[in-house]
């Protein structure tokens, strides 16, 4: 190899900006590689109860039935909560941070209320003494699934008369609501230029379909909370999120 293949970083050497280009210190650096670092997951507090929930391995499906009964029997088991137990929300809104959203529809998320809308969506919760005893209680909930048709593609999902999730979801479109019931839940048109002119003066024109897969952030903790209902009234929550807020006002 030559000498120019270990050529600086041409960012580095760019002088021209104080931040941009820079190596800086992270001083929370030599506590992450060193197992130091607290996470969301490291607090712990006496008699602390540690949860887990039971999943639907169905995309589509009508809840029939939910038989709890012999995970709570189990020894160390303290709760099974299913959307029976959630507060009724009605038709109020909630702002996220990014846009309004029926409660009612954040409440069917959190534990599926008749049906469940997607593989993995939560139908019960178990607090137990520990972890293991949790999940050996997942294994002892019933439930009874009446399996619907499923959408798995976003144009089978929008097409006329595919099966619906939310059957009193109509679509926003433009900014009103329509009649009619789908699986579209908004209808937003972005427009810049005039599309058929600059096609037409086109050179070349290219028409590809590209579909890519979910992208979420990278973080390096999984989700988790602890909460601590306090002898003053209060609920002290720890959690790995960058909504705070978010969570303290829920």
């Amino acid at each position: 190899m030559s000498k120019k293949d270990y050529q600086s970083n041409i960012v580095l050497e760019n002088q021209k900006f104080r931040v941009v280009g820079t190596r800086p210190v992270r001083h929370d650096g030599v506590d992450k590689v060193t197992g130091r670092a607290l996470y969301g997951a490291d607090f712990s507090m006496a008699g602390l109860l540690h949860g887990a929930v039971l999943r639907s391995p169905h995309a589509h499906a009508r809840i029939v039935s939910i038989d709890a009964s012999r995970a709570e029997a189990l020894p160390g088991v303290k709760a099974v909560l299913t959307a029976r137990d959630l507060p009724e929300a009605g038709d109020r809104i909630v702002d996220l941070g990014e846009g309004a959203t029926p409660l009612k529809y954040i409440r069917g998320n959190i534990l599926a209320t008749n049906k469940v809308l997607y593989k993995g969506h939560a139908i019960a919760a178990v607090a137990a003494v520990n972890r293991h005893v949790a999940e050996e209680a997942l294994g002892l909930i019933r439930v009874e699934y009446e399996v619907l048709p499923c959408v798995l593609t976003s144009p089978d999902a929008m097409r006329r008369g595919a099966p619906l999730l939310h059957e009193d979801l109509k679509t926003e479109d433009l900014g009103q609501k329509t009649d009619g019931i789908n699986n579209v839940a908004a209808h937003i048109q972005y427009k810049l230029g005039d599309i058929e002119q600059g096609l037409a003066k086109a050179e070349v024109v290219v028409e590809r379909e590209f579909c890519t897969a979910t992208v979420h952030q990278g973080y390096i903790e999984p989700q988790n909370a602890t909460a601590l209902w306090n002898q003053d009234g209060r609920v002290y929550i720890w959690c790995s999120t960058q909504g705070a807020f978010l969570v303290r006002d829920t």
